[in-house]
């Protein structure tokens, strides 16, 4: 049977066109559209992700040679490069923004994220938090000037290891520093946050104990601290504890910032052949409990290298910081659907290769569900046809009309 859409116009409908409509009103986006709506440029937007288009040019000619198939997606007719630029510079990011995460609500709620690789036996929300930097040219990006001869921003990302997706994104010129946005994150009582050593802040932490949220992350090279107590360590572990202590930081303007009870954990990395040394203020469970939370963090890395390498936020359509923004909230609104594409998937393959056979279906007419399960099958779509025939006693005369 010929499919009525594409496999892109089935995609776009897990988006509200009235939830969209509501965001477009709460954000004044269309002020001055003349006739270029929002939805039109998110499509574009995200064909640029998904199809990987490389300037606004192929965005747009690319739209263009589908004509015939733009109905499904919405859209009327393919936008003009100069109109997609414009209202890249001048409508609202926030709007992208809210659609992501009112998008991540939506299909954490129908339960196609994924679920955590890590089994764990405590029942606490587990978070990793870092920032990955993007740069950029200096000269087509002169506002985002990090260093001399370099421009950059930063994703600060908070991920959630249930779906090892997003619940928090901030993007700042690459000057920002990590702990600045950790201050800002409204984080529930009992959450386990894992993070690097650049977020260090024990202003922070001993905020974050009075709370009763709990770090894990690498202990300072030059932190004085004395020991309040050593424990046990345990033996005959995949990860070699080699110290477990109990300790109050030293340092006069330390302790005043943190004067709580803080734990290290000493392990050996036997893959890089060093010692690795943990920082918590977690002080019930177990040293090897700690040491694989730490190790589960490699997900945000892990997140990072798969938004860069599937997706278009390394080179950019548009040199404004507006532009930028856009661009990186579509990103992460195709990794959304491709998540779940992945998770529903029984076809087995990896990441990478759902994201190059999609962008080479987008247009295909396939039902989603069926092209994802057996991408490979690829039956010609020949309309079945209904053919008169007559029952007459010849060419002219009367007789009845069958379908044949």
């Amino acid at each position: 049977m010929v499919q009525a859409a594409s496999l892109f116009s089935q995609l776009l409908r897990h988006f509200s066109r009235a939830h969209f409509a509501e965001l477009v009103l709460r954000h004044d986006a269309e002020r001055y559209a003349k006739g270029f709506s929002c939805w039109t440029q998110f499509v574009a937007m995200l064909f640029c992700q998904l199809g990987r288009a490389e300037s606004l040019r192929e965005i747009c000619n690319g739209l263009r040679s589908c004509l015939g198939k733009l109905y499904h997606l919405g859209i009327a007719q393919a936008p003009n490069k100069s109109v997609l630029s414009y209202a890249n510079r001048q409508r609202p990011a926030a709007l992208y923004r809210d659609l992501f995460y009112d998008s991540y609500d939506h299909f954490r709620a129908h339960g196609g994220l994924g679920r955590r690789k890590a089994r764990f036996r405590f029942k606490n929300k587990l978070l990793s938090l870092d920032a990955t930097v993007i740069t950029l040219c200096l000269k087509l990006f002169p506002w985002a000037e990090y260093r001399r001869a370099k421009g950059g921003v930063k994703v600060h990302t908070l991920l959630d290891h249930d779906t090892y997706l997003p619940v928090f994104v901030d993007i700042t010129t690459a000057r920002q520093h990590e702990s600045r946005i950790a201050r800002t994150l409204q984080l529930n009582p009992d959450s386990i946050v894992a993070m690097d050593r650049a977020f260090i802040d024990y202003t922070l932490f001993h905020q974050w104990t009075c709370r009763r949220i709990y770090f894990v992350t690498r202990e300072k090279q030059n932190a004085v601290y004395e020991v309040v107590e050593s424990r046990a360590v345990p033996h005959a572990h995949p990860v070699e504890i080699r110290a477990d202590q109990v300790i109050r930081l030293a340092g006069p303007q330390a302790r005043r910032q943190c004067p709580d009870l803080l734990r290290r954990v000493v392990l050996w990395d036997e893959e890089k052949q060093r010692e690795v040394v943990l920082l918590t203020n977690h002080l019930d469970f177990g040293a090897t409990t700690i040491a694989a939370i730490y190790k589960d963090r490699w997900e945000i890395e892990i997140f990072f290298k798969a938004l860069k390498q599937n997706l278009k936020v390394k080179t950019f359509v548009g040199t404004t910081e507006n532009a930028l923004a856009i661009q990186i909230w579509t990103a992460l609104i195709a990794m959304l659907l491709l998540k779940w594409l992945h998770f529903l998937s029984q076809a087995g393959w990896s990441l990478s290769n759902l994201v190059a056979l999609l962008r080479w279906n987008l247009f295909t007419y396939r039902e989603l569900m069926e092209w994802l399960h057996d991408p490979y099958r690829n039956e010609p779509l020949v309309p079945r046809l209904e053919q008169l025939a007559f029952t007459g006693h010849g060419f002219g005369q009367p007789g009845a009309l069958t379908t044949g």
